[in-house]
């Protein structure tokens, strides 16, 4: 709980979500919003076209710096439950401004990925019949809200239910890509990258370092468990296992096939120039390529059914501390009579992000996604680093082994690499500083009295 007013004794109590979600549902749903196929497919190439053969060895470096982020995620979030996620994190350990700014960055992040990833499904449903992109992406937008008002436990078996199509599909890209191996583990060993004269030179540090944050997008979604804590059977105890059962499933589901791949493909050259599907086609057939493209056109769908879902989430925590104004925030507090969920906010998030999909070009802003996963996962290791003060040492909580020395990795490593983002995105990211600093500074502030009351009941 965070509480830094205390609320009139009149006032009510703020609403809360129930507690019906065990370990396995949780993890389900995690691994839904990373979707490690539809990362596999749409993102990976990226990790390929730019670090060649050395894509396994950056994936890996992705995954351990990731696993420390994680320590952070599972101490904070067993520490402060609640659906506010790191937006709830960051304001108990850095202060209402730092929350403030981390839930800024964060929804502008959360509005723009589900219908950037939306937009692909046409890609891979081209094989059974033609659709224009923009109203795939519209669709699947919409099919994924009206899931995701829902109960969560319908939505844990939805999700696990498409979860198994896309690795299913992962799997047979691995079988296909080991099936057929055309060279040895020297390739993963000692890895190739392209030198952009069309030829291939040495993989090295610079290289690994300028594809780690694209490789920490690519397993990113783990964090997901923090923001279901207040629908968590015993959180402070299944929140850490559900952030590393996830993170852990979505790095061999990913890992694996791409290994396959570099083992697999004819000449190192298509790791820059052909996709997936190319792979597939060559190894299985049309009809195999056609199946797999169908898997991850569902696996695209469960991902950004369970983004909508989480998102919901995070408005109605913020609601729920009174950042708008009463009105707005009233109407995002309401929750479903039947289903439980808070539809309410979750369709502030779903049908703008569908209009999004039909009529803007929003896939130019998926550089931006990098800067801003960099600058919350510092911030959330800053406040890693501030969890053992006096005021929380003696709360129960999951307890990272080696606490500083993860979060330390994560500001080395992510403040590196954040000065290798293009200066425009890096702009951009300090423009919604700037705005939302603003709005605290404007309305929030000079209402603190009246405002950010909780950002989770007592368990």
């Amino acid at each position: 709980m965070i509480q830094p007013h205390t609320a009139p004794p009149s006032a009510p109590a703020p609403p809360s979500l129930s507690r019906v979600l065990g370990l396995f549902g949780a993890v389900l749903l995690t691994l839904s919003c990373i979707t490690p196929a539809s990362s596999l497919f749409i993102i990976v190439p990226e990790v390929l076209a730019g670090q060649g053969s050395g894509a396994v060895l950056t994936l890996l470096a992705g995954v351990a710096v990731s696993i420390a982020v994680g320590c952070c995620y599972a101490e904070l979030g067993t520490l402060k439950p609640s659906s506010g996620g790191e937006y709830a994190m960051v304001t108990a350990m850095l202060g209402r401004l730092s929350g403030w700014l981390t839930f800024g960055l964060s929804i502008t992040l959360l509005i723009v990925i589900p219908p950037v990833i939306a937009l692909g499904t046409a890609d891979y449903l081209s094989d059974l019949f033609a659709v224009d992109r923009a109203l795939a992406g519209a669709v699947v937008m919409l099919a994924a809200t009206a899931f995701a008002v829902l109960d969560i436990r319908s939505n844990a078996l939805i999700t696990g239910l498409f979860l198994a199509i896309e690795v299913l599909a992962a799997a047979v890209v691995a079988f296909l890509g080991f099936a057929n191996t055309q060279r040895g583990v020297d390739a993963l060993v000692a890895p190739v990258v392209p030198d952009g004269q069309g030829g291939l030179s040495p993989f090295g540090l610079a290289a690994l370092m300028a594809g780690l944050t694209v490789a920490m997008f690519v397993v990113n979604g783990f964090g997901t468990a923090t923001y279901l804590a207040e629908e968590i059977k015993d959180p402070r105890r299944n929140i850490a296992r559900t952030v590393f059962w996830s993170l852990g499933l979505a790095a061999v589901v990913i890992i694996v096939p791409v290994t396959a791949t570099v083992m697999g493909v004819g000449s190192l050259d298509d790791l820059v120039n052909r996709s997936f599907s190319d792979y597939v086609r060559q190894w299985g057939g049309d009809g195999v390529a056609t199946a797999v493209n169908l898997g991850i056109a569902i696996a695209i769908l469960n991902a950004v059914l369970v983004m909508v879902l989480q998102n919901g989430r995070v408005v109605f925590a913020s609601a729920r501390d009174r950042a708008w104004p009463v009105p707005v925030s009233r109407a995002l507090t309401r929750i479903h009579p039947r289903w439980g969920s808070p539809y309410v906010a979750t369709l502030v998030i779903g049908l703008p992000g569908a209009a999004m999909a039909w009529l803007l070009d929003i896939e130019q802003l998926l550089g931006l996604t990098s800067v801003i996963v960099t600058v919350v996962s510092l911030l959330l290791a800053a406040a890693a680093l501030r969890s053992r003060t006096a005021a929380h040492r003696a709360l129960r909580a999951w307890r990272m082994p080696l606490w500083p020395l993860p979060p330390l990795v994560v500001i080395a490593a992510l403040g590196y690499a954040l000065f290798e983002q293009s200066a425009t995105d890096l702009l951009i990211g300090a423009a919604i500083v700037v705005l939302f600093t603003a709005y605290y500074a404007f309305y929030l502030w000079p209402r603190r009295a009246t405002h950010w009351i909780v950002t989770a009941p007592e368990d």
